[in-house]
């Protein structure tokens, strides 16, 4: 997500995101979209690809831009096989990536191809704490948000590189009309290097491509059956869906849960909302050979950390199921983590989807909010709100969601509680910060989730949560 303060990396990426780009020689930003005939010609044979549905194209040197000297890199227009998420990935999980990543697809089946599209290019943020095994394992990596674009089978990228000395100038000329030429025949993208990360490619994610067949012939994998008894208290094994409870039977269930750990006085008046319905992961269709088989734990949740997907909101929500496994692909296949990032989603429509593995009423350890993933959740809003407002379903599921989660172990949605920081770019490792117990992601770490219309929710989500919780 963009950086919101004025860091070097915040006001490069801002001058970046705001600033037309010089198009590519293989194709003119307003030009004629290339033939279905001349994209089959420009296919390229791609390395292996990751197992299951993720196409990984690198992306190489397009042209170059005459007032930075910047090279472009991406991918002209190509046929691939068919996707409906895309993301770019580097070698470097600690890298930024200074500059503008922009693309445009088409439909699969036939149709004309899409307009230009940015992808948001800071997602470091989202992620597993520094030091944490799971942030240090071996094959993690930087990536840009993931983008929805729905079923495609072409793509073309461009990618162009900002530092700090040729922002102004890069503004100059989109100003202008930037002026671009081919790259030498020596030239093998040697001036991106110094400021684009190494490795770049781009990931095309199929989610219908994934293998679901316990969902659809209920047979159970060991990994499958276990995800699914982390949730053997709210719902039967094999559940697609834990049905919503009123607050009465909500708060029996509390005290057979928690009861042990709570005082007399919270027994006799238990603050929770009643529990909302919750998509489980074999409802949503999740494969689980994907993720690593041990779920992880933290000591309790004192927190909710609210964000947004930055993935676009051109879906449906019959599609939301659909997004998810993107999302989890993604997050697990192309960036490395252990699992899905968020512990839960919600759709524009208000349904409320399991994320990481380990069962949705226990202090499963995230992905989400670098610095702050001990004693938290993660709730992502699918969709991108910083200009766009979210439904009053959303802002109305988060609430419910949170009222009960956070009753679950005793949080009141309108408080403040403390956490100790695990290192980020706004509070040093060992800091103890004192925060809402509803909070956005920026208030964590320098960003701009969860996007500012989506923020400005918050409020609204905190009084709602505690009214649902009885306060």
């Amino acid at each position: 997500m963009r950086g919101i303060l004025a860091s070097s990396i915040g006001v490069t990426c801002a001058a970046a995101l705001a600033l037309p780009l010089a198009p590519p020689a293989t194709a003119a930003a307003t030009g004629p979209a290339p033939t279905a005939e001349a994209a089959t010609r420009a296919a390229v044979t791609a390395p292996p690809d990751v197992p299951g549905s993720t196409q990984s194209l690198p992306l190489r040197p397009l042209t170059r831009d005459r007032a930075t000297g910047a090279t472009v890199l991406g991918l002209a227009p190509r046929a691939v096989r068919n996707f409906s998420l895309l993301g770019v990935v580097w070698d470097d999980p600690a890298a930024e990536l200074h500059g503008r990543v922009q693309v445009r697809t088409r439909p699969a089946g036939g149709g004309d191809w899409t307009g230009w599209q940015d992808v948001e290019t800071h997602y470091t943020d989202h992620g597993a704490d520094p030091g944490s095994a799971e942030g240090a394992s071996e094959g993690v990596r930087g990536a840009t948000a993931p983008l929805w674009v729905g079923g495609s089978d072409g793509v073309e990228v461009r990618v162009l590189p900002l530092s700090d000395e040729s922002g102004a100038g890069a503004g100059e000329s989109g100003a202008g009309g930037a002026e671009a030429e081919e790259p030498g025949a020596d030239d093998s993208g040697a001036g991106a290097s110094a400021v684009l990360p190494s490795g770049l490619r781009l990931e095309l994610i199929d989610p219908e491509g994934d293998p679901v067949d316990q969902a659809r012939t209920g047979v159970m994998s060991a990994e499958a059956t276990a995800a699914s008894a982390a949730n053997s208290a709210l719902a039967p094994l094999g559940a697609a869906e834990i049905p919503a409870l009123d607050g009465e039977r909500t708060r029996q269930e509390l005290l057979s849960l928690r009861g042990a750990d709570m005082t007399e006085g919270q027994r006799a008046k238990p603050y929770i909302g009643p529990r909302p319905a919750i998509v489980t992961r074999r409802g949503w269709g999740a494969d689980e050979s994907l993720r690593e088989k041990q779920f992880v734990y933290t000591g309790k949740v004192r927190a909710a950390f609210v964000h947004h997907t930055a993935s676009g909101n051109n879906y449906k929500c019959s599609q939301a199921p659909s997004l998810v496994r993107g999302f989890y692909r993604y997050h697990v296949r192309s960036l490395g983590w252990r699992d899905v990032g968020y512990n839960f989603l919600v759709d524009k429509c208000g349904r409320i989807y399991e994320g990481r593995a380990g069962g949705v009423a226990k202090a499963v350890k995230g992905a989400h909010t670098l610095g702050f993933n001990s004693n938290s959740t993660g709730i992502a809003v699918i969709g991108t709100y910083g200009s766009k407002k979210p439904s009053s379903s959303a802002v109305k599921a988060v609430a419910r969601l949170t009222a009960w989660k956070l009753g679950l172990y005793g949080m009141n949605p309108r408080g403040k509680t403390y956490l100790t920081s695990g290192g980020g770019n706004l509070y040093r490792k060992g800091k103890k910060v004192r925060l809402n117990v509803i909070s956005g992601h920026r208030d964590g770490f320098n960003t701009s989730c969860p996007g500012g219309k989506l923020y400005k929710k918050l409020g609204t989500a905190r009084s709602t949560a505690a009214r649902y919780q009885g306060r």
